[in-house]
């Protein structure tokens, strides 16, 4: 019996990875103190493995931005847009360059596209395929940080994305032609990495292929059988660990029992039904060892070692301990790093958490009572363990009876508008009179070294509430003078009081608990600490109404009142895995309407509430897709509508496809719905006009991902094209997303081309009337 990790976390415990990045992006640092960041976090991170006790320890689980461009590196599948720079720039700068894209020296390069990674909210960068699309290998990345683990001693097990989930992860840029097709000219280069390895005496080779949680055709099943015949055909001798996460294998369990593989690992999180199907199936590889993903990698709560046991045991029953391994049910990279940082979360509530430094304990820990380990130290951890469980099922923090009578009480009427949108976009129009091609932000403004730090000052006791409030409003009222001279239709106050868009609502939220050093990585360097919902959701009291009421004081021009959805909130939050998600969605509507109630109340004409993450908590099983869509959709619903008809009601929605819940989305009846379609130059419109989506909508016109700023032609041909498909009445022009990640000085100058786009086209419209 082993113990299997599947990956870790990369960040480093205190983000210090994110930190060398941004110092390195902005020049204040080399790239040889970059790399050495780096390899200082790749120690400690392999070392703490070693140290507790795992046995299969992942190397090639290090990224600087992404594990999918890091393959799309590997393979040498660089889109052709970058082939000028290529010469000019490091290897690490032709990287960076596609993820973020690059605009200096010369070049204006765009970035790649970014989507999530399966329904998690991690970003990956899509690859770009051609019809004739040619591959090579660069190893360097694979290789060096397998020798760099045999440097300390310890021989690792890479860990590569799969060929067929590489391919299903990206997307054409050219028509006639499938991705899949691709795969005879994937496998060579395979077959050269593979070879590799083979030839620096690896043995286990971790790889992913997490596509077999979707629901896969005949030609994707057979492109699997394909890849992993030729494999262990041509590599007898390393031994390969299949890996699918995220949910059950389904109807793909029996091609994955099938393959001549070493290890089948099963996410038994997502997918315990899988365990019972495979032990009641005549293995046709009588060799095979199942690796079984009992720690959730995903959540933080502590696991529950007797039922963990029960499987395990169930397992070994079946066919022998020699062919089981305990393993996490994915990568840790989903997790925060360390619990033992945390200091300021109540006793009680610590004792159920499990980061990922103490999710390696809990691997350990189950192999060894699995294994039947008598010592005393083993055994304690498993009556500390029943406690902790214990406690929670039981706990008064948990519960809140009025809050649960206001769920029950919901009804039809409270998931609807008063009226129609035809005649609630009447009466908006008459209120709010806005110009054809109405501009907008989506909310946040760039959070400079000064607005953190005087939170940060704040949050110390450093510096008062009154002079706190001050520096605020100071930069709060320059936001609004700069919108208002650069011409912007609907105002934002730009959320300079806030943190994250998820956490600044949960500290002011019942039910919710926070960390200090619970950070997961989002994309490249952006990084969010997620909240902690551990009982029943109510608000106490107002939340945004004080600087949205402030902002709106300052001008004549309408201002957005800006909040979270209560999908989004509770997809990026670590969710109470005692009841239903779909109950605990409606708990946080019922406090978001609240809120949005009491904005309509202090004078602001305009609300969005973001979901971003609607499609992202889409089951991978479209079997599974009405269920969630209708009570993620009533949430919405729930949030948005107790307010008059007059009150225009957005909602933005980012790196998402729509086309297969496009239904869905109409039925949330937002007044306004604002996506991300820079980089995908407008392709994700496509949804909306085949569906003939009936309410308003801004394309986002530059991706806000970038620090490039994009020239007012390109952004006007981006609203050419949007005027060729939609309504030019329904049209809003915006930035793809908020710009808290941003500088002023690109900011506003994006922002003014915005603006003078949007003129333009008002300019054109006329004159073709």
């Amino acid at each position: 019996m082993k113990s299997n990790l599947l990956g870790y976390p990369r960040i480093g415990s205190k983000r210090e990875l994110k930190k060398a990045e941004e110092k390195y992006w902005s020049a204040e640092s080399n790239e040889v103190q970059l790399h050495e960041t780096a390899r200082t976090i790749r120690k400690q991170n392999w070392l703490e493995q070693l140290n507790i006790g795992i046995d299969l320890i992942p190397s090639n689980d290090f990224s600087y931005y992404d594990q999918v461009l890091d393959m799309v590196v590997t393979l040498g599948c660089i889109p052709e847009r970058y082939q000028s720079a290529q010469q000019n720039l490091s290897p690490l700068d032709l990287y960076f360059a596609m993820a973020r894209g690059i605009q200096k020296d010369g070049y204006d390069i765009t970035a790649m596209e970014m989507t999530k990674w399966f329904d998690t909210n991690y970003h990956y960068i899509v690859p770009e395929f051609v019809q004739n699309q040619k591959f090579s290998l660069n190893p360097d990345k694979i290789i060096s940080e397998y020798k760099e683990a045999l440097e300390l001693g310890i021989k690792t097990k890479p860990v590569i994305i799969g060929p067929v989930t590489f391919l299903l992860l990206g997307k054409e840029k050219e028509s006639g032609f499938h991705r899949i097709e691709l795969l005879e000219e994937l496998l060579p280069v395979y077959h050269q990495l593979l070879s590799l390895l083979e030839q620096n005496d690896v043995e286990y080779v971790q790889i992913d292929e997490p596509c077999f949680a979707l629901d896969l055709g005949e030609k994707e099943k057979s492109a699997i059988q394909h890849c992993y015949n030729y494999f262990s055909e041509k590599f007898p001798s390393i031994n390969i660990i299949l890996t699918s996460y995220f949910d059950s294998f389904g109807e793909n369990l029996s091609l994955a029992l099938e393959l001549p593989v070493h290890a089948l690992h099963l996410d038994l999180v997502r997918g315990q039904s899988d365990l019972e199907k495979a032990l009641s199936t005549q293995f046709t590889n009588s060799n095979l060892i199942l690796s079984l993903g009992v720690v959730d990698g995903r959540n933080i709560w502590k696991n529950d070692f007797e039922k963990s046991l029960s499987l395990i045991q169930k397992a070994i029953k079946a066919i022998g301990a020699d062919r089981v391994w305990v393993a996490s049910s994915c990568s840790l990279l989903h997790s925060p790093c360390d619990l033992n940082l945390e200091t300021d979360l109540s006793k009680e509530l610590k004792s159920w958490l499990a980061f990922a430094k103490q999710k390696l304990e809990e691997i350990v820990t189950l192999k060894a009572l699995a294994e039947n380990v008598k010592a005393q130290d083993i055994l304690s951890k498993l009556v500390d363990n029943k406690k902790a469980n214990a406690s929670r099922r039981t706990s008064g923090l948990i519960h809140n009876p009025l809050v649960q009578r206001r769920v029950k009480a919901l009804s039809a009427d409270d998931s609807q508008r008063l009226a129609s949108f035809t005649e609630r976009q009447k009466q908006q129009r008459e209120v709010l009179n806005l110009p054809l091609f109405p501009t907008t932000t989506i909310g946040s403004f760039p959070q400079t070294k000064e607005v953190r730090s005087w939170r940060a000052q704040f949050k110390k006791g450093d510096l008062d509430q009154d002079s706190y409030d001050r520096l605020l409003a100071k930069e709060t009222e320059s936001s609004i003078r700069f919108q208002e001279e650069a011409g912007l239709d609907v105002l934002v106050h730009g959320e300079f009081e806030r943190n994250d868009m998820v956490e600044y609502f949960g500290e002011q939220l019942e039910g919710f608990a926070f960390t200090r050093y619970g950070w997961v990585q989002s994309y490249g360097s952006r990084c969010v600490k997620p909240p902690i919902i551990y009982g029943d959701v109510s608000r106490p009291e107002a939340m945004t109404v004080k600087w949205s009421q402030f902002a709106q004081s300052l001008t004549n021009k309408p201002v957005k009142g800006m909040l979270t959805g209560p999908v989004t909130i509770l997809q990026w939050s670590f969710v109470r895995n005692d009841q239903p998600r779909s109950a605990t969605c409606q708990q946080i509507a019922l406090a978001i309407r609240d809120e949005v109630v009491d904005l309509e109340k202090a004078g602001l004409k305009v609300i969005q509430i973001d979901e971003p993450a609607i499609r992202e908590g889409l089951p991978l099983k479209r079997n599974e897709w009405k269920a969630y869509l209708n009570w993620a959709i009533e949430s919405f619903r729930i949030s948005a509508s107790g307010v008059r008809n007059e009150t225009q009601i957005h909602t933005h929605m980012c790196y998402s496809e729509f086309n297969d819940i496009i239904e869905s989305i109409a039925e949330m009846d937002a007044d306004v719905i604002t996506i991300e379609t820079s980089r995908s130059e407008m392709e994700l419109l496509d949804a909306f006009v085949q569906f003939k989506y009936p309410n308003e909508i801004g394309p986002g016109v530059y991706d806000i991902h970038s620090p490039r700023v994009p020239s007012v032609e390109e952004i006007e041909k981006l609203l050419v094209r949007a005027s060729e498909l939609l309504p030019i009445e329904h049209i809003w022009v915006n930035p793809d997303c908020g710009l808290k990640t941003r500088q002023w000085p690109e900011t506003k100058q994006a922002l003014i081309h915005l603006v003078d786009a949007a003129k333009q086209m008002r300019e054109r419209i006329s004159v073709e009337v």
